[in-house]
């Protein structure tokens, strides 16, 4: 066995996961992990990563942009306090797409991270850093966010476990906010158990939050474990097809049809991705549970939906980097709005520019009501959809159909940079299967179902509102049954084996 500090810098110099690193706190866990102390469901003594979007005081919050390069926190976010008080550390500061916006964390300006699984491929995005850190046995977990599935698709692509949580079961205080509306703080972890134990430290009001809540009395317990077979609703490809077909019979004009037929190719699963499915549906009903075919029929505009509202939100949200009050300042300017154009021209990427651009074009004058507000009806038709499947949030309701919707998290396994590679618009077509949940501010949990030829196919579960602890009881048994898969050269230094309880 490696010392931790050797194998930490080995595995980094490789993967690229962090923009900061605690060199005192690589110290401090080789200390502790050489020996492999720690309790069992806590967090006390365990390091953590934190996106380099979020807050800690004293510590890089570039968001992965040349506009805040070298800035520092001056305050902590919430989810970072809540850890730290219950003994765990930060280690670092991980790497993202520039501003969350991304499905690769290649649009980081900052740095390149790669998949441990094969350092060819792309890590995922936007928290790419963290589920890489994570799949690479350094850190037990780490923190990122999900604005229309950048916790749970990284988390595909490295084969861990990845949570997005109900919107304001967590507080947001100290994001740096994309799309106030639909992020979410979450958590990437070595294991189902283990994103349990951290969640329940995470989740809670917070009096500087006003999004955030207490989950209903009668919604599950988070620390309930019952392990009791389920009722799980299946959303197959063919389901997406379906819709898919029928927005096509809706469309009008070339353009729309042809962009729906991109959206159509994107969507569905490479052979890999289907072979992961059907293995994860087998082994869930080979565990008791019942599965039953489901269909979301606005699911079709889903995409769509989520890009208008993200990139409205988005425009708002990042006219305060101006390099007057936050960002990177251009040496000379002729006057406020020439210094304004440079400091964005020099510090935005061309992605954070176009969805600004295609932002502030859905909120023109005459344009919201065509285009935004459509789309926050569509996202109100979504959310009805999904309830009448799950049931309400407020639970007020009983007599659901499904305790949780299985689905992909992302139709390829982790993508190459070659020339073979998704192209930018299929990326965001490709967020079908994630940013519906986003759009009704549900949770949704994506977990490894298999290994095919070579890299991890994640799978997504989807749940009631507050229902997070039912969606960490199927994955917790699926995990028992099948074991969590790692890349070559993993060495557990944090991880209990969830059969025997104690440190491998």
């Amino acid at each position: 066995m490696q010392n931790y500090t050797e194998y930490f810098k080995n595995w980094e110099k490789k993967i690229g996961a962090f923009i900061e690193i605690d060199e005192r706190a690589i110290e401090r866990s080789g200390t502790a992990s050489d020996t492999r102390t720690g309790e069992r469901n806590s967090v006390a003594g365990l390091p953590f990563a934190v996106k380099d979007n979020i807050a800690v005081q004293g510590r890089s919050i570039s968001c992965a942009s040349k506009l805040l390069e070298n800035v520092k926190s001056p305050y902590t976010a919430t989810v970072v306090e809540k850890l730290e008080a219950k003994g765990a550390y930060v280690i670092g500061k991980t790497n993202l797409d520039e501003f969350g916006m991304g499905s690769s964390t290649d649009n980081s300006a900052l740095k390149k991270t790669n998949n441990p699984w094969d350092t060819d491929r792309v890590a995922g995005g936007s928290s790419g850093g963290s589920a890489a850190a994570v799949a690479a046995g350094l850190v037990p977990f780490a923190l990122g966010t999900d604005t229309g599935g950048s916790i749970r698709q990284p988390a595909a692509f490295c084969g861990v476990v990845g949570l997005k949580p109900t919107y304001g079961a967590v507080s947001r205080f100290g994001l740096v906010a994309y799309a106030s509306s639909l992020e979410a703080a979450g958590v990437l972890a070595d294991s189902a158990e283990r994103c349990r134990t951290v969640f329940s430290v995470i989740r809670g009001k917070d009096e500087k939050d006003q999004t955030s809540i207490e989950a209903p009395a009668n919604a599950p317990a988070q620390e309930e474990k019952n392990g009791k077979a389920r009722t799980i609703g299946v959303l197959s490809a063919a389901s997406v097809a379906k819709a898919i077909a029928s927005a096509a019979a809706e469309s009008g004009g070339a353009d729309s049809e042809q962009a729906i037929f991109i959206a159509a190719q994107a969507a569905t699963l490479e052979e890999e991705v289907r072979k992961g499915f059907e293995t994860a549906k087998k082994n869930l009903a080979a565990l008791g549970h019942a599965l039953v075919d489901v269909e979301i029929p606005s699911l079709k505009y889903g995409v769509p939906a989520y890009y208008t509202i993200a990139t409205a939100e988005a425009s708002a949200n990042l006219a305060r980097f101006d390099g007057i009050r936050y960002g990177k300042r251009p040496d000379w300017a002729e006057n406020p709005d020439d210094l304004i154009d440079k400091a964005r021209e020099a510090g935005f990427g061309s992605e954070v520019k176009l969805r600004i651009l295609l932002g502030t074009f859905v909120l023109r004058s005459g344009f919201q009501d065509r285009y935004y507000l459509r789309a926050q009806r569509i996202r109100a038709g979504i959310r009805r959809n999904f309830e009448t499947l799950l049931g309400a949030a407020d639970y007020t309701e009983g007599g659901a159909y499904c305790d949780a919707i299985l689905l992909p998290a992302f139709p390829t396994r982790a993508f190459d940079r070659g020339p073979s590679t998704l192209s930018p618009f299929a990326q965001k077509a490709a967020d079908l299967y994630t940013c519906c949940a986003n759009l009704a501010g549900l949770p949704a949990l994506s977990f490894p179902a298999s290994v095919e030829n070579g890299l991890p196919v994640g799978i997504q579960l989807l749940g009631r509102a507050f229902a997070e602890a039912t969606l960490l009881d199927i994955a917790e048994g699926y995990e028992q049954a099948y074991p969590l898969p790692h890349p070559a050269g993993y060495e557990s230094f944090w991880e209990y084996n969830s059969r025997s309880g104690v440190a491998e």
